[in-house]
């Protein structure tokens, strides 16, 4: 290809990038809204932001160590996986598998000691109910997921490499795409044995919050999860027909008004009626295409993705990327996660149930209100608890002033 035009594909390439990546940006929250300064103590006791304080330092510390780990065994992988493939006679996608595979068991076994000491932790703080042999069991049937994701992802990877060379990333971005959308409009269908239906009353009260989103067909289900956890928490999923709202039962247990449970329920709501899975479909896709690039130039010097050589620096390519990539992703999702709130203060109009819904979030899940800026920066994925309640004062603050204003 003639270098001016390639120059002049690439330009366009990038602004189509940047084009994208601003319209994904955009929420619906009012531009310019002023969050009031709150301080935690207005809110809670020393006591309490003590112990959420120290509660949430050790959690983060252990995902710092855990990522470090990470890093650590797949940078070993990376330049000492390669001799593996010499010992192997499963063929060249058979051994970029098992390669893969590997590198996923050594990553398991060095990071389980953090999990371990993460669910001491909750269950210390009577947060977590489940077993050591329990959590054990149920990571292990994690790692088959990943090991059979693994898998997939590696023979479209090293399948398209055979054809395409180096271009593989081509046709690999799109594909990841597409097994994303997939999944995510198949995870309602795979949740549905564990999940049940409200009680009359809050269906009818999801009907009309969803009924002023635009969603009111979207239906609502209780996972039952107290078995495992004490912990709140509720999730939007699925796409299209499959759609759903799905509360943990843990929300019902009588600890939360119904008021703060329909802030829950119109929150989630409001992901579906903002789009919020296809856009993060999107985000993915923004940096699936240039990730995927950049896997591509750098396994070169190994044969390219066609050969299983190259998997283990793949792999860590992967890793390397993805936690780079972390803190605007989590600020991604963080407007997300605001707009979401926005939407359910428009759809309840109660900002004192969203403010008592946030505080009851530090006071039984020991939720940071004010997490410290580097633990924010590259681990939260949604506000903090005072900038939730700093929203739900602004709303009263712009709903008061509209009605000076008449």
């Amino acid at each position: 290809m003639p270098r001016p035009l390639s120059g002049f594909l690439a330009v366009l390439a990038a602004g189509g990038w940047l084009a994208a990546a601003w319209y994904l940006w955009q929420t619906s929250v009012p531009t310019g809204l002023d969050l009031p300064d709150l301080e935690p103590s207005r809110f809670f006791s020393r006591a309490t932001l003590e112990e959420a304080d120290d509660y949430g330092l050790v959690l983060d510390v252990l995902a710092v160590g855990a990522a470090a780990a990470l890093v650590a065994v797949l940078a070993v992988y990376a330049a000492k996986g390669a001799a593996f493939a010499r010992e192997s006679a499963a063929g060249r996608i058979g051994t970029g598998m098992l390669l893969g595979m590997l590198g996923l068991g050594l990553v398991w076994l060095f990071q389980i000691g953090f999990g371990v000491a993460q669910l001491w932790w909750q269950r210390r703080h009577g947060l977590s109910r489940q077993g050591y042999v329990e959590w054990l069991l149920g990571d292990w049937w994690a790692l088959g997921a990943e090991f059979l994701f693994v898998c997939l992802a590696l023979v479209i990877v090293m399948g398209l490499a055979g054809p395409l060379g180096d271009r593989w990333w081509l046709a690999a971005a799109p594909a990841f795409v597409g097994l994303t959308l997939l999944f995510a409009f198949l995870l309602p269908y795979l949740l549905a044995e564990a999940t049940a239906r409200p009680d009359p009353q809050l269906a009818a009260d999801a009907r009309r919050v969803a009924a002023t989103q635009g969603v009111e067909k979207v239906p609502l289900r209780v996972q039952e999860v107290s078995g495992h956890t004490s912990l709140p928490n509720a999730y939007a999923a699925g796409l299209g027909p499959s759609r759903k709202v799905v509360l943990w039962d843990t929300l019902l247990d009588d600890r939360f008004s119904d008021e703060e449970v329909l802030v829950v329920v119109a929150h989630e709501y409001g992901h579906h009626a903002q789009q919020h899975i296809w856009k993060l479909a999107g985000w993915f896709a923004l940096f699936a295409f240039p990730g995927t690039a950049i896997v591509a130039l750098a396994t070169r010097r190994r044969g390219g993705m066609r050969r299983p050589e190259a998997v283990p620096l793949g792999l860590f390519l992967v890793v390397v990327l993805q936690l780079l990539a972390q803190p605007v992703s989590n600020e991604f999702s963080r407007r997300l996660e605001a707009e979401a709130d926005w939407r359910a203060l428009e759809a309840t109009r109660d900002p004192e149930a969203a403010a008592g819904l946030f505080e009851e979030f530090t006071r039984l899940a020991l939720e940071d209100p004010e997490p410290p800026g580097w633990a924010y920066f590259f681990q939260a994925t949604h506000p903090s608890v005072m900038e939730r309640i700093a929203m739900a004062e602004a709303w009263r603050a712009r709903r008061e002033g509209r009605s000076r204003a008449g």
